[in-house]
């Protein structure tokens, strides 16, 4: 059954915004302060197009590819257990900052892969797959997570001020704990439905 609450939570999940406040602040923090919100505004409606393509879309790519919701669902929920276990051990960050200082980022790493990575589009196209009777109700959930991760990024400076950096570090692993739970569940209803259907 369709709940929008949990698929805001999922979405919110993914795009982790706490865990990409520090790589947005050391991005942004080469800009112009005039022009930062305006760089970080149209760098997350790119991403929030991006993100209503695949969402869309995705559906008949995966019929293109005769997929069925039962492989999609495994996956899905192999991949965010992957994605949720980054979150809890990180590994090395690879460095984002080979843009010339104070050289405006466009698409890359902003929007993508940092907000609308490869797990999130994964997501969406699984998501419209498993529910295409609630298309709507998928895209409103997505709008309000993107309004919620824009909200968070755009007050980097004041969450990293409140929290700190390993204040920022313990809320992600957080998020990763329970992400493991929710790609757990995924892995298992695409088990049950591929044994009983």
């Amino acid at each position: 059954m369709y709940n929008i609450l949990s698929q805001i939570i999922l979405l919110l999940l993914i795009m982790d915004p706490l865990g990409n406040l520090p790589v947005f602040v050391s991005i942004l923090k080469k800009i112009n302060p005039k022009r930062r919100n305006i760089v970080l505004i149209r760098e997350m409606i790119i991403a929030l197009f991006i993100m209503f393509l695949f969402l869309l879309f995705g559906k008949n790519l995966l019929n293109i590819f005769h997929v069925t919701t039962e492989s999609v669902s495994i996956s899905g929920g192999i991949i965010l257990f992957l994605i949720a276990l980054r979150m809890i051990f990180p590994s090395p960050e690879i460095s984002l900052n080979s843009e010339k200082d104070n050289e405006e980022p466009f698409l890359v790493p902003l929007a993508v892969p940092l907000v609308s990575g490869p797990s999130l589009l994964a997501t969406l196209m699984l998501l419209s797959h498993k529910y295409p009777q609630f298309l709507t109700s998928l895209s409103i959930s997505l709008f309000i997570a993107w309004i919620i991760t824009t909200g968070i990024l755009s007050l980097s400076g004041f969450f990293l001020t409140v929290f700190g950096k390993k204040g920022i570090d313990t809320l992600e692993k957080l998020m990763g704990l329970i992400l493991i739970m929710l790609s757990v569940q995924m892995f298992l209803d695409g088990i049950h439905a591929w044994l009983f259907n």
